[in-house]
């Protein structure tokens, strides 16, 4: 028994080992047929990710025609040059507000849906800007924030809720003739007149600057005041085709209606009338000697919204249509992860008497917490990246104000500059500030997946 159990343990008789399997990835195919089928994959990543990175590094560190070495020159005039200060302070903007604000909205949005009976085609209508490409949206929010209101929907909208509670000037670009009329200029675009009016002698003040075919509505043929007290006429000095006497009443003239006028005494207004349809008015007794007044009111341009694409708005202009696309990125995502929570969370909540707003911050926004976190990164490292729409939308005289890195890496580059080593350490330097945002995001997978 001993010897037999000797020759098994290392004699001679001992059973040979059998030979190692081949070694096997975790899926259970071999490792080598995992390396060749991932071998076309490694030689694009290399190709189009890791080469054009370390290349971009190497170029970084010479000047603009990559002849000579500069070192970290680009790189520390990056934070010299005030074209690039902007960009990078631009950035930063689009990094604070714009994934918090489409996040929020695209959580609003999700939650309010699920509420509705019609939310199936509220999500579709927020999600299909996803489907316009970025020069498109451009495009379409050039002219969205086009200043003329009758081009630009955002002023047109302006413009209408304006002019609801504000009076809109009558006569915009009506002047008096300084050769026939006594009216001066007197401040605030107002214009006054030198002499003071008398009762019984006709106040005639005529007007010049708009041609008689572009005056609003149907106006009457001026006519000349009538009657005693302190009266005048208001009205176009001028008929196409000429003709009639400078500083009188003719006829074929319009009158201008509703033109405010105002008797003045020792710098108070006594009195006030509104031209008639004929363009005359009549002022009471009190204002017998007093100078009359036209205010500016009667001839200010008219309100023609917000300067959207301006130096101030121009960046939150061109944030409001990243919103516009993004919204229903953020909406499906939290929608989907919406779906999986456990209803009777929220119902049990309700039971122990929390109202809705106090569900929806400590039982649905915690429980959506990792959707939210997903949302939130993927839309950073997104909006860091953002060129096409400040590059359409910003029109070039403020351009420079809506400044990002990724749009001054082309400009520096290729628009002009042909700066291609600081086109190259802006590009190191946008790859610095993703990765931190996606060591975080790789972090978060691998708790997930260690859960």
């Amino acid at each position: 028994m001993s010897s037999a159990v000797a020759k098994t343990a290392g004699g001679a008789g001992a059973l040979p080992t059998p030979p190692a399997a081949p070694r096997k990835s975790v899926t259970g195919t071999r490792l080598w047929v995992a390396v060749l089928f991932l071998l076309p994959a490694l030689v694009l990543l290399g190709a189009l990710v890791v080469y054009p990175i370390g290349y971009s590094v190497w170029r970084s560190l010479f000047d603009a025609s990559g002849s000579g070495f500069v070192g970290l020159d680009n790189y520390a005039e990056i934070f010299t040059d005030d074209a690039t200060l902007v960009a990078v302070r631009n950035t930063a903007i689009w990094v604070a507000v714009a994934p918090a604000l489409v996040t929020a909205l695209g959580l609003i949005f999700a939650v309010l849906t699920e509420r509705v009976r019609w939310g199936t085609a509220f999500k579709l209508i927020v999600f299909m800007p996803m489907a316009i490409s970025m020069l498109a949206a451009g495009i379409i929010f050039r002219l969205v924030y086009e200043q003329d209101p009758d081009q630009g929907v955002a002023n047109a909208v302006v413009t209408s809720v304006h002019d609801v509670f504000a009076d809109e000037s009558v006569y915009p670009k009506a002047r008096p003739n300084a050769q026939v009329s006594d009216l001066r200029p007197s401040g605030g675009g107002s214009f006054t007149t030198e002499g003071a009016v008398r009762a019984g002698t006709p106040a005639l003040l005529p007007l010049v600057g708009i041609a008689p075919n572009r005056l609003p509505g149907d106006p009457e043929d001026a006519k000349a005041p009538t009657g005693n007290g302190v009266t005048g006429t208001v009205w176009l000095d001028f008929r196409l085709g000429g003709g009639g006497e400078k500083g009188a009443v003719d006829r074929g003239e319009k009158a201008l209606e509703g033109v405010k006028v105002e008797a003045v005494k020792d710098g108070k207004v006594v009195a006030t009338a509104t031209s008639g349809a004929d363009g005359t008015f009549r002022l009471p007794e009190s204002a017998d000697g007093a100078r009359l007044r036209l205010p500016g009111s009667n001839f200010a341009a008219p309100y023609n919204g917000i300067d959207w694409l301006g130096p101030t708005l121009v960046t939150p202009a061109v944030i409001g249509s990243y919103v516009w696309m993004w919204a229903g990125f953020a909406m499906v995502l939290i929608a989907a992860g919406l779906a999986g929570v456990d209803r009777n969370l929220l119902e049990a909540a309700r039971v122990d008497g929390a109202n809705e707003w106090q569900v929806f911050r400590r039982i649905t926004v915690p429980l959506l917490a990792p959707v939210l976190v997903v949302v939130l990164v993927t839309l950073m490292i997104n909006v860091m990246k953002i060129f096409d729409l400040v590059y359409i939308i910003a029109p070039q005289p403020t351009q420079d104000e809506a400044n990002v890195l990724a749009l001054q890496l082309y400009l520096a580059s290729y628009g002009g500059g042909g700066d291609f080593g600081l086109g190259s350490a802006i590009g190191v330097v946008l790859l610095l500030l993703v990765l931190p945002v996606m060591w975080v995001n790789i972090r978060r997978l691998r708790k997930e997946r260690q859960r």
